[in-house]
């Protein structure tokens, strides 16, 4: 598992190159637009970034800089859940369930889905 921690605007750019890559520039900046309406000088400040820590390399061979993920989505996740829980939970899982009940956050889809997940762990037990 790498040790890579994502700002919230990496998180952004790193799910459009999980989805898809490569990528260039324009289409990261066209593709974030409605919900960052980052420039195009932003995102490639955060692309030097992402290579700087090891998530992302860029191909110079073609006529646009093309972008692809070099790490992969699960091996950041478990440490960013970590963080996560760490920061606004004091690492507690029931606290955050407890939380998004509280608020009716969760479906009735999401809590069949949390049903099974605890089957689960009960069983490997």
């Amino acid at each position: 598992m790498m040790n890579i921690n994502l700002s919230d605007g990496e998180w952004k750019i790193m799910k459009l190159l999980w989805s898809e890559s490569p990528r260039t520039i324009a289409e990261i900046v066209h593709l974030l637009e409605n919900d960052t309406a980052w420039s195009k000088t932003t995102v490639f400040v955060m692309l030097k970034r992402l290579i700087a820590k090891g998530a992302v390399r860029v191909d110079n061979s073609g006529r646009s800089q093309k972008y692809y993920p070099i790490i992969l989505r699960k091996d950041v996740t478990p440490e960013e859940t970590d963080s996560f829980l760490s920061r606004v939970y004091d690492g507690s899982v029931g606290m955050m369930v407890s939380s998004l009940v509280g608020r009716h956050a969760l479906s009735d889809e999401d809590i069949e889905q949390l049903r099974k997940i605890l089957d689960q762990a009960e069983n490997k037990k």
